[in-house]
């Protein structure tokens, strides 16, 4: 069985709301195996997606340590947690987050343009170019390069959402809610696509309400008012 490559320890969130506490994650501990396709279960409001930001380096918990590597991520400087974020966790989320005014393509290379600095970006153009458009053929849509996420189905903007994830070739690939704004055939074209990108060895943490979708990995836990349990 392959090591761990992401352990979460005692992670708590509370967030102060209207004058009182708000208790988000009651102490979670989580792993994520190196291949893995872990499946987080739960409502609305069970905490998931903030579980998945914290995994991410997207939030800081409250307590409780994440550790990439052997390496807790919250003790990182703001310039290597920035890089954790860019070159080893990839984020897709429910509603896609891609810029109406640049094509498919410009979307994806935006990943790319944010892990170079000014000075760098130029000598890597061509190479991010090629990787960008790579990526699109990979999740089928290499014939949609230039289209604007208006000309495009929810389905192949969520596609697109996948492939900006991918181009830096990320050691986890995070997903909150990939299926939850679309239709059921929609839907099962992106888990067809998942299992592909998990058939090649990607690692994958993915939070989802529906236990339909959650049951296309490996292994699912469940997530009730802030605390984890296997399934």
């Amino acid at each position: 069985m392959s090591e761990a490559i992401i352990q979460a320890s005692n992670l708590k969130r509370s967030f102060h709301e209207a004058g009182r506490e708000l208790h988000v994650l009651r102490g979670v501990d989580l792993s994520i195996r190196e291949g893995e396709w872990l499946s987080i279960l739960g409502r609305s409001g069970s905490g998931k997606s903030t579980l998945l930001h914290l995994l991410g380096g997207l939030d800081r918990p409250t307590s409780g340590s994440v550790v990439f590597n052997g390496t807790d991520i919250f003790t990182l400087g703001g310039g290597r947690l920035d890089r954790y974020r860019n070159r080893h966790a990839g984020f897709v989320f429910q509603f896609y987050h891609l810029l109406p005014e640049l094509s498919a393509l410009e979307n994806v290379l935006i990943g790319s343009m944010l892990g170079s600095s000014v000075l760098g970006w130029p000598g890597r153009r061509k190479a991010a170019h090629r990787t960008a458009k790579e990526m699109l053929d990979r999740v089928g849509l290499k014939d949609r390069l230039t289209h604007r996420p208006a000309k495009l189905s929810g389905g192949e903007r969520q596609r697109v959402a996948i492939a900006r994830a991918l181009v830096n070739r990320p050691s986890v690939l995070l997903a909150d809610e990939p299926t939850g704004n679309l239709d059921a055939d929609t839907a099962g074209s992106i888990l067809d696509l998942f299992r592909k990108l998990h058939r090649e060895g990607q690692t994958i943490a993915m939070v989802t309400h529906d236990r339909t979708v959650a049951d296309a990995g490996d292994r699912v836990v469940t997530l009730t008012k802030g605390r984890l349990a296997a399934d």
